[in-house]
């Protein structure tokens, strides 16, 4: 398993990582939005963002929840309207070992 993308927060700073972990447990609980919905949106902003490990890690948490392959790539679809191919590309990247 790879190593967590904010090892040297968790070891440098734990009171601002617990501030984020809190923010993250906050942001996927339980609540109007199911689940896997929240890890599309995720995924999305993440394309957007150029975030090409967050977007690969997010379309499995989404697929893993109940996601399929197509709403993954819908959702690439609204990041695209919204933010432009940029988005694409980032989720070319991420997605080609996960679809």
């Amino acid at each position: 398993m790879p190593e967590h993308p904010l090892k040297v927060i968790m070891d440098k700073d734990p009171e601002l990582f617990s501030l984020l972990e809190n923010m993250r447990e906050l942001s996927f609980a339980d609540g109007g939005i199911p689940l896997k919905y929240k890890f599309l949106i995720a995924m999305a902003l993440d394309a957007a963002n150029g975030a090409v490990d967050g977007v690969k890690v997010l379309a499995i948490q989404a697929m893993e929840t109940g996601a399929t392959k197509e709403e993954v790539m819908e959702a690439i679809r609204i990041a695209q309207y919204i933010f432009g191919v940029g988005s694409v590309y980032t989720a070319a990247r991420a997605l080609n070992d996960v679809l």
